[in-house]
């Protein structure tokens, strides 16, 4: 099992800025409207100047999908936290309870279903959050790929003849995951947030059989 090293100060500092700052973008975007809300609106109702949140963000649309910058720093530590011998898809959803947790709480959740309503009917939020993804996906094939060096395969599990390979089946699987973790939000969209969307993950995960 992986050892996770403790977060520096500096570095805690600055996640609990960002956070502050995504956590004001996201009310003041649903109360007023994504459009209606400039850069200087935020600022001001966090007491920062401009220039400094665009330290942080260096968008508007990263204001809103900024928060992936620090899940995928947790994504990338609860993998490294899973046992070296599990299988990558059992990793994947583990850790994929660090995206989970923001539905668990009502609250939370109900905010989840508003800023998630916002990003996928407004174009270039969209693509920003796909692009936040795919960096959440990328970070997850390295950290896999770390983990897997040395490690002997899982009992039944494929010999991958080269290390292009490995990637590449490694890549296969980590982008199957996320398409199951995008199709579970927008069905716990589309049902209104009914469902737990840990259940709708699992069924969703459920409907494909990995190689690795």
């Amino acid at each position: 099992m992986g050892t996770e090293q403790p977060l520096g100060l500096r570095e805690r500092t600055r996640r609990a800025v960002r956070r502050e700052i995504t956590e004001t973008a996201e009310r003041l975007f649903i109360e007023r409207g994504y459009d209606a809300t400039t850069i200087e609106d935020i600022a001001a109702a966090i007491g920062m100047s401009p220039r400094s949140v665009f330290r942080y963000f260096p968008t508007k649309e990263d204001l809103l999908v900024g928060k992936f910058d620090t899940l995928t720093d947790s994504l990338a530590e609860a993998l490294s936290a899973r046992p070296g011998d599990e299988p990558a898809w059992t990793s994947l959803r583990r850790s994929f309870e660090v995206l989970v947790a923001q539905y668990e709480d009502a609250d939370m959740a109900a905010m989840a279903k508003r800023i998630q309503e916002v990003v996928f009917s407004t174009p270039a939020l969209h693509a920003r959050y796909l692009q936040k993804l795919q960096a959440l996906q990328d970070a997850a094939v390295d950290t896999l790929r770390a983990r897997s060096e040395g490690a002997s395969p899982a009992p039944g599990a494929p010999e991958l003849a080269t290390p292009e390979l490995t990637t590449l089946g490694l890549a296969a699987v980590v982008g199957a995951a996320f398409a199951c973790l995008l199709a579970a939000q927008r069905a716990w969209l589309a049902g209104d947030g009914a469902r737990p969307i840990g259940s709708l993950l699992d069924d969703a995960m459920a409907a494909l059989t990995p190689r690795i």
